[in-house]
């Protein structure tokens, strides 16, 4: 394998495990119902994810990357919250500008 073929690898998993990191991170907030448990689910995800830190073969981290990502799309909110006048939110276009001329 050479170099370049390397790193461009190992940029794409770095960027898959923010991805995966971020989601899980957002998708925590919708089960904890209150900060400080949050900040507890918070902290065992990071755990999880500086666990396999050290792994340095490239076949072992798409896989543990996989299975990350299965894991987080079945423990996956069924009902996540969503901002009230973000896309989906419940007053999103509720309220919509009066037309021209108006």
């Amino acid at each position: 394998m050479s170099v370049s073929s390397y790193l461009a690898r190992r940029a794409a998993q770095k960027e898959r495990v923010r991805i995966l990191y971020r989601r899980a991170l957002k998708d925590t907030l919708n089960w904890a119902v209150h900060r400080h448990l949050f900040y507890q689910h918070a902290s065992d995800l990071r755990e999880k994810f500086d666990a396999n830190k050290h792994v340095e073969d490239l076949d072992t981290i798409d896989r543990l990357i996989a299975d990350g990502e299965a894991s987080y799309d079945k423990w996956r909110h069924p009902d996540p919250y969503i901002v009230p006048w973000a896309p989906g939110g419940s007053k999103f276009t509720r309220n919509p500008k009066p037309p021209e001329g108006i």
